[in-house]
């Protein structure tokens, strides 16, 4: 229900990402008058070239891997030959009908996200925006050979989703044929012969996995010990695994001095003087936040040293004015979180209701074969002694769904307050993890205990069902 203010709030939005469009949508549901501002297209990078497209293609490579493993349950693909004896056929993967399919399903969201945003009023502005102090946007809109249009928007209170940029480095220039930064992927027309991945993070561990499952030879090259540096243990222990079983190169504890072309592919030359050689190379080595040239400075926003803008707890800037979300910002860079943190902004600026978002409450995952979806504090904070927990893990493979699914890997991983048993945390890996994190998530959120958990009934049999199991396990005695 829209909240009556007593004069009408301008509320104008510098970037239409999931933190923009969120911003935007809660805006105009509080009655205030909102003006968007876009350059490439609403939904941002997120749409148009970084989540949808990815999660699409690893779609792709999931149902490639199902065809693949179906013969495990008893499935079996075959094809007459001409002289009627059976033929078993190869898995083919048109790439370029692959792009072209997942590149029209951005277009299509990104589309459904600008009407959502016409029908609730807001106003669009397709340009380049930038601050005029700290109560006004300027919007360059290039108009051909008529040169170039200005609009200036004033407001009463700024948002700023500008979002981030792959980084680039000075010794492996992506040209977009050869090296390639996870942008430029789709413009593939077939699949890589061999792909060299840079960078072990979640962005190179996603597309390792996915382009190995759509046939390319893959080699990973991780600068640190495990690939995931930072993720829980266990998981990352699972998947490095899988990869290796999976035919996948991990090259670890190895940095790629630079990455070059040659007459025939690519070349990486290694730290220590070995030479890698593909057909081409994915360059996954970070982000750099939007924020350069956009007149940040100049209105007072404190930026840390790489660029991102500092905000609390509800994105609010160091101008009391001026808000920032998502991953120009130095809150956690996720999609959920730029959404969360621009309706925050959005509520705290007009007066409504706020409740803060908890960085220990964000739910994450990683869409690899399996996924890693984690949410809360981690086994490493709990072994380090930050929080107190114990930690109970369940094998996959005992679960009798998986056992029917052929699921032979992955773990449902619970952390429990010590004394209350509180659920505080949790890591599940498991194809589809991302769609079984959520009654963790919630427990997490609302403070259930494991025996509250465990009081739910699951479905037998279900992945889910092992959830309930650790739960079980962590039974906290009455005595």
């Amino acid at each position: 229900m829209a909240h009556e203010f007593e004069t009408t709030q301008r509320i104008a939005i510098l970037g239409g990402g999931p933190g923009g469009y969120d911003a935007a949508l809660a805006a105009a549901q509080l009655g205030a008058e909102v003006t968007l501002v876009e350059r490439m297209g609403v939904g941002g990078s997120a749409v148009l070239t970084d989540v949808v497209p990815s999660k699409s293609l690893i779609a792709t490579a999931e149902a490639s891997n199902a065809i693949k493993e179906a013969a495990d349950l008893g499935v079996q693909f075959y094809a007459r030959g001409e002289s009627g004896k059976p033929l078993r056929p190869e898995v083919a993967i048109n790439l370029a009908a692959v792009n072209k399919r997942l590149l029209r399903l951005a277009r299509q969201q990104s589309e459904d996200m600008t009407a959502n945003l016409e029908k609730a009023g807001v106003r669009l502005v397709q340009g380049e925006g930038r601050l005029d102090g700290a109560g006004a946007i300027i919007v360059s809109t290039a108009l051909g050979d008529e040169g170039t249009d200005f609009d200036r928007i004033e407001a009463d209170t700024i948002i700023i989703s500008v979002g981030a940029t792959p980084r680039i480095l000075d010794s492996a220039v992506p040209d977009g044929e050869r090296i390639f930064t996870w942008t430029q992927l789709y413009n593939l027309k077939s699949v890589p012969e061999h792909l060299i991945v840079v960078g072990s993070g979640v962005t190179g561990a996603e597309f390792a996995s996915a382009y190995r499952a759509l046939g390319s030879e893959v080699t990973l090259i991780s600068s640190r010990d495990q690939v995931l540096p930072g993720e829980d243990a266990d998981a990352a222990r699972v998947l490095e695994n899988a990869f290796r079983r999976n035919g996948m190169t991990v090259l670890s504890k190895s940095r790629a001095d630079k990455v070059e072309r040659t007459a025939t592919g690519v070349k990486a030359t290694l730290s220590d003087g070995r030479i890698v050689e593909g057909s081409h190379a994915l360059m996954a080595v970070g982000s750099i936040p939007n924020t350069a040239g956009i007149g940040l400075e100049a209105a007072g926003v404190q930026l840390t040293p790489s660029g991102h803008i500092r905000v609390n707890r509800v994105a609010r800037t160091s101008v009391p004015n001026i808000y920032a979300a998502g991953d120009c910002t130095t809150f956690t860079p996720l999609a959920s979180v730029a959404s969360m943190q621009g309706r925050t902004a959005v509520f705290h600026a007009m007066g409504d209701i706020v409740n803060p978002p908890e960085e220990r409450n964000i739910t994450s995952n990683i869409f690899t074969q399996p996924e890693i979806a984690t949410v809360g504090w981690t086994q490493k904070q709990i072994e380090d002694g930050i929080a107190q927990g114990e930690i109970y893990k369940l094998p996959l493979a005992t679960n009798p769904r998986a056992k029917m699914m052929g699921i032979k890997e992955g773990f449902v991983k619970i952390f429990a307050r010590t004394g209350s048993g509180t659920v505080i945390g949790g890591v599940i890996v498991a194809p589809k993890a991302s769609e079984l994190i959520l009654p963790v998530a919630l427990a997490v959120v609302h403070r259930l205990t494991v025996d509250q958990v465990s009081e739910a009934f699951p479905v037998y049999p279900s992945l889910s069902g092992s959830i309930s199991d650790a739960a079980r396990a962590m039974h906290i005695v009455n005595s």
